[in-house]
């Protein structure tokens, strides 16, 4: 059985960081989805879909996941770049293009 492990990205609804230290733990589906001919709902018979383990470090998901003899791939984060700002650079005489409202 095979999972995936990798660490939480912030999402497009907040603008904090909340959250995203901790790692998942997700199981790949077995099987594909399809559509309920009843209703058209998307399902899927694969109930472990809907399950995520949460962990505080890389190394304690990893633990979990050779505890139970699971195969696990690790997603490695991007870190962010920080690019420092300062409102004075908007005023720079070197500035190649000109600060207006």
């Amino acid at each position: 059985m095979q999972v995936r492990i990798y660490r939480l990205s912030k999402t497009a609804m907040q603008s904090g960081r909340a959250l995203t230290d901790n790692w998942v733990v997700e199981h790949e589906p077995l099987e594909g989805r399809r559509v309920e001919p009843l209703m058209g709902w998307t399902s899927s018979g694969d109930t472990r879909q809907q399950l995520r383990l949460f962990f505080k470090s890389q190394a304690e998901a990893e633990a979990y996941a050779r505890r139970n003899g699971l195969m696990y791939s690790v997603e490695q984060p991007h870190e962010r770049t920080v690019r420092p700002k300062a409102y004075g650079d908007n005023f720079r005489p070197d500035k190649l293009l000109t600060w207006t409202h």
